[in-house]
């Protein structure tokens, strides 16, 4: 089995790539705060020429995550270009691509919290009810406080399954890192829509859509000079795979416990346990980094 090589930061992999690919949650930020070193890691891979392209299954749309990454401190010269599983969202609903989308008629049930509404306020002739029975599918971008379970969301998911609305899921994560809380999202909601019989089509990572806009955003850069940086095996590394760019995962975030790093600062992953977890999802990797530095 090759083994996977860890990496202190991106200096010892810049002059391998022209483009990079980041994830957000877990990676850039923990939802409340950008990672130490970050904003300065990004700051120095614009100035020695580099191009990056955030993409985050975050299910709003872009100019609302670029609001809060400008909350946050990370401002428009920090990267060149933002995507969103949410944007991705909108523009299947407003032009599907394909004849599922285009048969979902215009009544749609939101899963979600209100401040997920600009996936769907301006698409013409597409209309919120407030009823599984009066809806034509559902519109799922997650839960709606972070306290809740999957449990707190069992009734509604089961009276839309006994309905057979499609659903259409904005954010394909399972779980994310809110600070130090692990958090459920859209994608563990429609895993369990799925369970109970639901037709589910999701927009983001691991998707093909949302790398094909990427490529288109970071201006032509030949795939195999470009690197995608996750937290994510699932999403992130299979994402890349399908893509046909180099992924390096990020240890520190979701997938943390499982390979020992209790603390991104101190704790060496298990690269053994890595490699074997990637062997038995079929994934290659590139490389690993506890955290996303310079």
């Amino acid at each position: 089995m090759t083994a996977i090589p860890l990496h202190t930061g991106l200096s010892h992999l810049a002059d391998r790539y022209d483009g990079f690919i980041l994830d957000l949650w877990g990676v850039v930020h923990d939802g409340i705060a950008p990672y130490p070193g970050v904003p300065e890691c990004l700051k120095t891979l614009r100035a020695q020429g580099k191009r990056v392209c955030l993409l985050s299954n975050a299910p709003r749309r872009v100019d609302a995550a670029a609001d809060r990454l400008t909350e946050m401190g990370l401002t428009p010269d920090h990267y060149d270009a933002l995507l969103t599983s949410g944007e991705a969202t909108h523009d299947a609903l407003r032009e599907p691509p394909d004849a599922w989308h285009a048969a979902l008629g215009p009544k749609l049930l939101h899963i979600g919290p209100d401040r997920d509404a600009g996936v769907y306020l301006d698409l013409p002739g597409r209309i919120k009810v407030d009823r599984p029975e009066d809806a034509d599918f559902v519109l799922n971008t997650g839960i709606v406080d972070f306290s809740e379970s999957l449990a707190d969301y069992e009734p509604i998911l089961a009276a839309c399954a006994a309905l057979n609305l499609p659903m259409v899921c904005a954010n394909p994560d399972l779980v994310v890192h809110v600070g130090p809380q692990l958090v459920i999202c859209a994608g563990e909601l429609a895993r369990r829509y799925e369970e109970l019989g639901g037709d589910v089509r999701q927009h983001g990572k691991p998707y093909p859509g949302v790398y094909a806009r990427c490529f288109d955003l970071l201006g032509g850069i030949a795939r195999q000079r470009i690197l995608a940086v996750g937290d994510s095996l699932r999403t992130d590394m299979a994402g890349a795979n399908a893509a046909g760019i180099d992924g390096l995962l990020i240890t520190g975030g979701i997938h943390r416990e499982e390979l020992g790093v209790a603390d991104p600062l101190a704790d060496l992953p298990d690269l053994d346990r890595l490699a074997d977890i990637a062997a038995q999802a079929g994934l290659t990797i590139s490389g690993a980094m506890n955290r996303l530095g310079w």
